[in-house]
Formats: C-alpha cells, sequence, structure tokens
C-alpha cells in the first residue's frame, strides 16, 4: 500500500491519540504542530478521524458536537478543522474529516454491490483497509510532507478500537521510520496531596502499548511546566528518552501553544525521527501577534445573540473571527454571550444590548429564539449600534427591516413560519422538493460578486470575492426590489445576480451582514474583512480610534 509515486514526494505520517479523559486538546495541538512544520518550511495536511456513526456532523445538535466547520469543497465537519486551517493558514478539503459512520457506510455499499464477492465483511481487514486508504487517499490529494492524522476519543474506548488497530498496522505499510506516534494524556495536580500524580499516564500509555502501538512522543497536559523529575518518571515507565516527554503546560491564549512547543523542542523531535532537514522555524509573525493580544489594553465588548450560547463551542469560528479582527485592532474583544431566549421583550433586550458596542447575530437553524434575534436586529439599527449578521443573521436583519421599515408586517421566513403574508427569506423554487437534511444546502466556496459604491466593496476592495456557505433559504427573489426601495442595500450577490449575498444599510455606523460566513475563512495573521472592520467600527463606538473605511465614506457622499 504505497504512497510514493514517480510525481509524488515522500510523505510521513504523524498519529496523534488522547488519553485518560477527553477534551484535553488534542485538535489545538494538532494544529500547533502543524503551525511549526510549515514554519520549516515543510508541507502539512491534516486529518480528524471522529468514531461517531454519524455520517457528517450537519445534522447534530450543536449541543452535542459544537459548531459545523464548513471546507472549501463544501464538507460539514468536525470544528477541529477550523483549528488546522487557522493554524497553518492552508484550506482542508472533505477528506480531512472521516467518521466511523462514513467508513462503515463506503464498507456496506461495497458489499452491497458484491464488490467482495461473498465474502464475509469485517472489522479486520475490510474496515481497518478503509481507514487506511482515507489516509492514503490525503496524502495523495495533496503532495505534502506530512500528513498529521488525529484521532478522536480516548485510548480505550470501544468506538475508537477500529482506527487505533487501522494505525498500528499503517507502518507495515509504509514502514515505521515514515511513522510517528504522539500521545496526549493528563498529568493532574491533586491539590489535598500537593503533588502531580503520573499513574493516569502512565496507565493511558500502557493501554495504547497493549494495543500494539508504541508511542514515539508524549504531550503531558498539566495546570504548569512539568519539572525534569517528573519527566524522568513518566519516559522510564514509557520506555522513552526524557526529551520525547513535553510538558504541555496550560497558556492563557491558545495562539501561544505553537510558541510553548517550539520552546520544548517539539519539531526538533519530529524531524529528528523522521530524519528531515528543515530550517528552524520562523515563528517572528506568529510571536507579534500573541504578543499585540497581551499588550492590548483596549476593550470591545460585542453581545453575540444566539441561541446556543449554553455551549461556546457552538459559534466557535465566530468567536476566533473576532479575536482575530482584535489583534488587527489591538483590541481584546469581550463576548457577551446573549441567549436570544430571554430577548422576551423590547425592553429586555435593549437592556441587555445597549451598552454593547457592537452586535452580533451569527448563524443557526430553526425558530426557537428567532423573534429575540428579530429584536437584537432591531436595536442594533435604531439606536446606531454597529452590527454583523452572518447566514441566519442576515435573514434576521432583512426581516426585521421588512416588519419595520418595508410595512410587511408579519414578514417572516418560511422555515419558521410557512404562513407569513410576506416570506422574505423562502426556499428557492428548485429546493422545495428536497426532503433529506444532510449535506442538501448550499455548501462549500462560491462566488460572490460585490457592487460598486458600497460598503461591501470597501470592505473587500475588489469586485469578486469566494466565501463559504452553509444555508438552505435565500433572501425571496420576488420581494427583494420591494425592500431595496426603501432603503434596504444589497451589497452582493451571486455572479448571476439573482441570490442576495451581502445587505447594508447607509446611514449607519456599520450595518452589514452576510449570507455565507465569513469565519470560516478568517485568519490570526488575516482576518475576515466583515469583522475586521465591524471590529473597527464597535471600537469607534467605544471612543477608540478605528473609523469606517474612508473609501466608503467617499463613495456614499
Amino acid at each position: 500500500m504505497s504512497i510514493t509515486t514517480p510525481h509524488q514526494r515522500k510523505t510521513r505520517f504523524i498519529f496523534i491519540t488522547g488519553g485518560v479523559v477527553s477534551s484535553l486538546g488534542k485538535g489545538i495541538a494538532a494544529a500547533s504542530i502543524g503551525r511549526l512544520l510549515v514554519a520549516r518550511g515543510l508541507t502539512v495536511g491534516l486529518q480528524k478521524f471522529d468514531p461517531y456513526i454519524n455520517v457528517d456532523p450537519g445534522t447534530m445538535s450543536p449541543y452535542q458536537h459544537g459548531e459545523v466547520f464548513v471546507t472549501e469543497d463544501g464538507a460539514e465537519t468536525d470544528l477541529d478543522l477550523g483549528h488546522y486551517e487557522r493554524y497553518t493558514d492552508s484550506n482542508t478539503s472533505r477528506a480531512s474529516n472521516v467518521t466511523a459512520g462514513g467508513i462503515y457506510d463506503a464498507v456496506i455499499r461495497r458489499e452491497r454491490r458484491g464488490d467482495y464477492l461473498g465474502g464475509t465483511v469485517q472489522v479486520v481487514p475490510h474496515i481497518t483497509d478503509e481507514i487506511k486508504q482515507r489516509i492514503n487517499l490525503l496524502a495523495q490529494m495533496h503532495d505534502v510532507d506530512i500528513i498529521i492524522t488525529e484521532i478522536g476519543g480516548t485510548v480505550g474506548d470501544i468506538e475508537s478500537l477500529p482506527f487505533l488497530e487501522a494505525i498500528r498496522q499503517f507502518p507495515v505499510d509504509v514502514g515505521r521510520r515514515d511513522c510517528m506516534f504522539i500521545h496526549l494524556t493528563l498529568v493532574p495536580y491533586i491539590g489535598h496531596a500537593g503533588e502531580l500524580k503520573t499513574k493516569p499516564t502512565q496507565h493511558s500509555v500502557n493501554e495504547l502499548r497493549r494495543i500494539g502501538i508504541q508511542p514515539d512522543m508524549l504531550l503531558c497536559r498539566s495546570e504548569s511546566e512539568l519539572g525534569h523529575d517528573i519527566r524522568k518518571k513518566i519516559a522510564l515507565f514509557a520506555s522513552l528518552p526524557v526529551e520525547a516527554v513535553v510538558s504541555a503546560k496550560d497558556v492563557d491564549n491558545i495562539y501561544k501553544v505553537p510558541l510553548w512547543f517550539a520552546s520544548e523542542g517539539v519539531d526538533d523531535l519530529i524531524c529528528d525521527h523522521f530524519a528531515i532537514e528543515a530550517p528552524p522555524a520562523d515563528l517572528s509573525e506568529w510571536a507579534e501577534i500573541t504578543r499585540r493580544a497581551t499588550e492590548a489594553t483596549d476593550t470591545v465588548k460585542i453581545a453575540l445573540v444566539g441561541k446556543y450560547v449554553a455551549l461556546q463551542d457552538a459559534y466557535l469560528s465566530v468567536s476566533e473571527a473576532l479575536r482575530h479582527a482584535g489583534f488587527h485592532h489591538d483590541v481584546r474583544i469581550e463576548i457577551d454571550w446573549v441567549d436570544s431566549e430571554s430577548l422576551d421583550s423590547d425592553a429586555a433586550a435593549l437592556q441587555r444590548l445597549g451598552q454593547a458596542d457592537g452586535i452580533l447575530i451569527p448563524g443557526g437553524f430553526g425558530g426557537r429564539g428567532i423573534e429575540g434575534k428579530i429584536r437584537a436586529a432591531r436595536i442594533a439599527r435604531e439606536q446606531r449600534i454597529p452590527y454583523l449578521g452572518v447566514c441566519l443573521g442576515m435573514q434576521v436583519a432583512v426581516m426585521e427591516f421588512a416588519r419595520h421599515i418595508a410595512g410587511m408586517d408579519g414578514a417572516n421566513s418560511t422555515e419558521f413560519d410557512p404562513e407569513t403574508p410576506y416570506p422574505v427569506i423562502d426556499l428557492l423554487p428548485e429546493q422545495k422538493e428536497i426532503t433529506d437534511l444532510g449535506g442538501t444546502m448550499r455548501l462549500g466556496v462560491e462566488p460572490v460578486k460585490i457592487h460598486p459604491e458600497t460598503r461591501a466593496r470597501a470592505l473587500y476592495g475588489e469586485g469578486l470575492a469566494y466565501e463559504r456557505h452553509r444555508h438552505r433559504f435565500e433572501v425571496n427573489i420576488f420581494l427583494r426590489k420591494r425592500l431595496e426601495a426603501v432603503g434596504l442595500i444589497v451589497g452582493a450577490t451571486t455572479t448571476d445576480e439573482r441570490l442576495v449575498e451581502m445587505i447594508e444599510l447607509d446611514d449607519h455606523p456599520f450595518f452589514v451582514a452576510s449570507q455565507f460566513h465569513p469565519e470560516f475563512k478568517s485568519r490570526p495573521e488575516r482576518p475576515a474583512p466583515l469583522f475586521r472592520d465591524f471590529i473597527g467600527a464597535a471600537l469607534e463606538q467605544a471612543g477608540g480610534h478605528a473609523p469606517a473605511p474612508a473609501a466608503y465614506r467617499a463613495t456614499r457622499t
């Protein structure tokens, strides 16, 4: 099962597993290692294996799984792919997220076709071969120096066993020296005993070795840096040199993790393992970003109005895009997580939102809390508070405008009220016969035509952008002209000008919304334009020094 062709570079493979408990940060660890290797001039592909039976997270509740991250090619994936893209500044793809459901689905479909010629289909070799083939597929697609594969779940979980068995077999196919196993564990501090405990890590490593995998490096999560004696003890039980036991201490900013890993020599250990010669990591730009974040003194308060705010990971890319914009403006971002259902009256909404420097309504599905979001959009418009709407946030702004400016009493989306007299948000005619929920939306990157003499053009500085989508409902093409006639500005459309991609309002410090999801393409070094200028307007609202773009003011006067 060789992955090398005459036209392809030699690819090495890093497998990251987790032990002791979940939520230790394997995704951040994988992304940070990717950042280090990219900083050394290597090309990297990242991949996440999720052990759940769902084919993808697209139909899962955000409370179950956090946000659904959308790739350029339209895959609905695990939120860790967002970390991969933000840290390495490279795009993932459909091949970058694989679930147990997807693996079993592929194998069962082949069995139904008769591809196995009547043979018994088993976990080994059929499921494990399919898993290995997905690893190879990513290597062949991207032609990179190193593939980093994160195995979801925790060692010892029943559902993770086929994935662990597959990566145990993988070195047989490509060579042990071309594979590296990194295990992330926890070294807890027991307060009443006054000491760190290595036993959970020892048990986790033993479980991994029982499966047949000897880790080449341990990343040991702890509240503070591990001393030499603790590392030496762990190394002894794990049959590793002391330098391969890395202290992965807590940091106050997740973007500092690559810098800490560099100080621990993680990238040197990896290059030594693979016998790769590469220049030292250039992390100067990354260090500058974290320095600016640490030294920022001004604060901008953003009210994020959603219905999943009890689990902040449901809006992870949005909150990270806000942070990126904060890096750009040298400000700290304080997010006020507002449950839209709590805005049960105009007075409640005004009291909660009136003190914000900016109001943001992100994407979402379903009618719960929708009236609270409409109240929030109205307050932003009437109180002249900078407003950014994303996906559903744009639809909410259109509904509010239709009700209170265009005289369309009861205007709504047919998603929430199929009998609304003014369906300003509706399915396209060709979508109305679709019944399946999974994978049936506008998904992935599409070109966006940005109209001249609009704030949208000032934001992007060009007439064409490529942004990612995840939605079914659109601004009603039959009611659009009526909305425009009373002041709604369409700042961007699809290239055929049929569908609305951005709306904005004139005579407002900042009132812009997009049907697409700009947060998915935001980077720490390069914030998404909508988030960048939204925070600039919010900073001005707070009394800072970031006026609206001069180019926009010139076109509107």
